[in-house]
């Protein structure tokens, strides 16, 4: 499987910004996180048996507040900080003028152009995921057509495919919902990999930490590069099931 991870250029104001009016997280914190989150994606893909491809946006498919400077040089800059300088790591920009668009380019061109057997979306900003959770999916797409990863408020965090969707509209919210019933309609059999937070909204942050803090006392390894960031930012889930710092 060709595991495409979508990553903006981590800037103020672009990623996780919803984070920032709905949580304790501030815009600069909000970038370090997203940072943390993309390595720990990035280094699960490189242990799996996933073909990587990062996917960044470019000038054309950034918001024009957010198109100066070298997006490109900053997603493979971030990458290689992650997996390190000799990573064997495929660039690819975006096309397409909305995120349905993006991702059904990527992956009917992956599908029918280049001939792959299957190709999973994989969201940056999930992790805790693993090895385990990406090699499923992938044994899971020699079953079904689509497997679709849930998250948070009907969101998703994976989207595999061994054949192509109609993606006009297909990541409308909410996007779990959405893409089962497109891939329905197209006549695809859908499976379904183990539910995960990502850290893109609150409540996926708050569930994060969560799950971070259970793993820390388990003693069960996992997003190191995000727990890291949340203990040094004094970041924890408190008694009334809130996000504060300690």
């Amino acid at each position: 499987m060709i595991v495409v991870v979508p990553v903006d250029p981590p800037r103020e104001g672009l990623v996780l910004s919803s984070l920032v009016d709905g949580s304790p997280v501030t815009e600069a914190e909000a970038v370090s996180l997203y940072e943390a989150a993309v390595a720990d994606v990035l280094w699960a893909v490189a242990q799996s048996g996933g073909d990587l491809l990062i996917n960044y946006r470019d000038e054309e498919t950034l918001p024009a507040d957010h198109a100066a400077g070298d997006p490109e040089a900053e997603v493979r800059a971030l990458a290689l900080d992650a997996l390190g300088e000799d990573a064997a790591v495929r660039f690819e920009r975006q096309v397409g003028s909305s995120r349905s668009a993006r991702v059904g380019n990527t992956v009917t061109h992956l599908l029918e152009q280049e001939g792959a057997q299957s190709v999973g979306i994989l969201e940056p900003t999930v992790p805790l995921v693993a090895r385990t959770e990406i090699d499923g999916a992938a044994m899971s797409l020699r079953r079904y057509d689509v497997v679709l990863g849930p998250s948070t408020g009907g969101a998703t965090y994976f989207a595999g495919f061994s054949e192509p969707i109609d993606f006009t509209d297909a990541y409308a919210t909410p996007e779990l919902s959405s893409l089962a019933r497109r891939a329905a309609d197209d006549g695809l059999g859908v499976g379904f990999a183990p539910m995960l937070p990502t850290v893109s909204t609150p409540a996926g942050l708050e569930a994060t930490v969560a799950g971070l803090e259970a793993r820390r006392t388990a003693e069960r390894p996992g997003g190191e590069a995000t727990a890291a960031l949340i203990e040094e930012r004094g970041l924890t889930v408190g008694a009334d099931g809130e996000l504060e710092r300690e």
